[in-house]
């Protein structure tokens, strides 16, 4: 590949060999840094990644970017490699991210313009149960428009 290289082609170059340590793309981007580029990996996983996780991705993506034989996926231009954890403002978009979030408190922007604010309890392929203030509230994903974790910086455990 070339320094024409597409941020999904990359995606797709990187997501198996990251699945097989156990890791989740969740998102990747690639910006001009001067002469250089920036790649920025997020990875995760069910129970979140510990540090050991992120330097294991470190070297699985600089292996696979690098190449054997010298055969650069993103060419001859050099790149700065950033290999993080998906930040507490990640967008709640896929079921994978609804079940990693059990038990935090999620705003839900829904389809029909409402809004709902509560703990997730369970969530499965299709749809999230949240404790809103005690009672249960099924939402599909079908109708959230946008949801995202927020921060509790006071949670008391009960």
């Amino acid at each position: 590949m070339s320094n024409d290289v597409t941020r999904d082609q990359l995606v797709e170059v990187l997501t198996a060999p990251l699945a097989a340590t156990g890791l989740d793309v969740e998102a990747l981007e690639v910006t001009p840094a001067g002469k250089r580029r920036l790649v920025r990996v997020a990875v995760d996983k069910d129970g979140g990644v510990t540090l050991d996780d992120l330097a294991d991705a470190t070297k699985e993506v600089s292996r696979v970017l690098d190449g054997p034989d010298g055969d650069r996926v993103l060419g001859e231009q050099p790149y700065t490699l950033e290999v993080t954890s998906p930040g507490t403002d990640r967008p709640l978009t896929l079921p994978r991210h609804w079940r990693r979030n059990q038990g935090r408190l999620v705003k839900a922007t829904l389809a029909d313009g409402g809004a709902v604010t509560g703990r997730v309890t369970e969530s499965d392929d299709t749809r999230a149960v949240l404790d809103v203030d005690g009672t249960t509230r099924e939402l599909a994903f079908a109708h959230v428009k946008k949801a995202r974790v927020q921060v509790e910086l006071n949670r008391k455990e009960s």
